[in-house]
């Protein structure tokens, strides 16, 4: 918050927005989609694990298209370490289960989607499943998925509170 007011000063169609409670992940992401004012929301971690410019890739891809509005874009992940990447293919394997459709890296980075398809959404939730929610309402809403690779280097900023140990990874799943 100390340097965000600089940063974004040249840019007047940017805003922050400050959550001073946390309340889960969820909570900060939404009530930051709730605050934006542009016709494609989207989110995506802070840690840098992945290159902010990759949102500029994901919104090529509503221009790209003629209905963006019936556009979800999501990051596939690349460049992971073979546990993590274990670990992915056993919660897509639970989550396509437990949903009935096929999901796979669910908690790739950014999410992006139209304005419209947000203000659809009734009761998301404030925790780690708003990725999962999020997908599964746009497979269910017959949006068009499109993916594209993201490198996923190691966390530049922050400490996980759930990916540490096998046992905070269970809890999350």
């Amino acid at each position: 918050p100390r340097i965000l007011p600089d940063l974004i000063a040249p840019h007047p169609t940017m805003r922050s927005v400050r959550v001073e409670v946390n309340q889960g992940y969820g909570f900060g992401i939404l009530s930051g989609l709730r605050a934006a004012r542009g016709e494609v929301l989207a989110w995506t971690h802070a840690d840098m694990q992945t290159d902010p410019k990759d949102a500029v890739t994901g919104l090529s891809l509503f221009d790209a298209d003629p209905r963006p509005e019936q556009v979800f874009v999501k990051g596939l992940r690349s460049g992971r370490p073979a546990f993590d990447v274990a670990f992915t293919v056993g919660m897509s394997l639970f989550e396509s289960a437990l949903m009935g459709q096929r999901l796979w890296d669910i908690n790739a980075q950014p999410t992006m989607f139209h304005r419209r398809f947000f203000e659809g959404w009734q009761n998301p939730p404030h925790d780690f499943s708003l990725d999962l929610f999020a997908f599964v309402m746009a497979r269910r809403a017959g949006l068009s998925v499109r993916r594209f690779p993201v490198h996923f280097g190691p966390r530049a900023h922050g400490v996980s509170h759930w990916s540490s140990t096998v046992a905070g990874r269970v809890r999350f799943i």
